[in-house]
């Protein structure tokens, strides 16, 4: 399985892309930024956002997503741009039909950290540690986008570990009937 986190941002959107193996094994593939220009329009902004994400699902070949929620800011303007940003970076998965989680902010540090309210630096630190890495992903949004992934490729092991037995009652019963009559 191969994750696309993302943390989103308008001037700054981190990605980080990391594969989960057979055996469970987590390893960080590529993390980084996608820069959009300020002085552009919002739309061009978006545009630069999408083809940034696009490039990186081309390149590795994603095969789900992980986005951070939005961090609700005290100035409404600036979560509502966030949003547009979130709607972007989704579009680029979707139109690879491409499976989306989401995940607050303090979801993905209690993930990785143990606490919600982890410092950025807290977070690059446990990247650094939980991936093996000489050093710690940066800048910062590349180490939250890079924790986005992480905590969804913990959450989908852990989902299939809970999930049922993918056969009915009679086919249970048969397959024990026929096991027993083997002896």
């Amino acid at each position: 399985m191969i994750i696309l986190g993302v943390d989103p941002g308008t001037r700054t959107t981190g990605y980080g892309v990391v594969a989960r193996t057979g055996g469970g094994a987590v390893s960080l593939l590529e993390c980084g930024v996608v820069r959009s220009s300020p002085q552009l329009p919002l739309e061009k902004r978006l545009r630069e956002i999408f083809d940034g994400v696009t490039d990186v699902i081309a390149r590795h070949h994603v095969t789900t997503m992980a986005v951070e929620g939005i961090f609700y800011a005290k100035n409404a303007r600036t979560t509502v741009i966030l949003g547009h940003a979130r709607g972007a970076i989704l579009l680029a998965g979707t139109l690879r039909d491409i499976p989306n989680a989401e995940y607050s902010p303090a979801e993905v540090k209690n993930a990785v950290v143990g606490t919600g309210r982890a410092s950025k630096e807290q977070v690059q630190f446990m990247m650094q540690t939980l991936l093996r890495l000489k050093s710690p992903p940066k800048p910062a949004d590349a180490a939250d986008a890079v924790a986005v992934a992480l905590c969804h490729a913990n959450a989908a092991a852990a989902a299939r570990m809970a999930s049922p037995i993918p056969y009915s009652n009679a086919e249970l019963l048969e397959k024990a009937r026929r096991f027993a009559t083997r002896r």
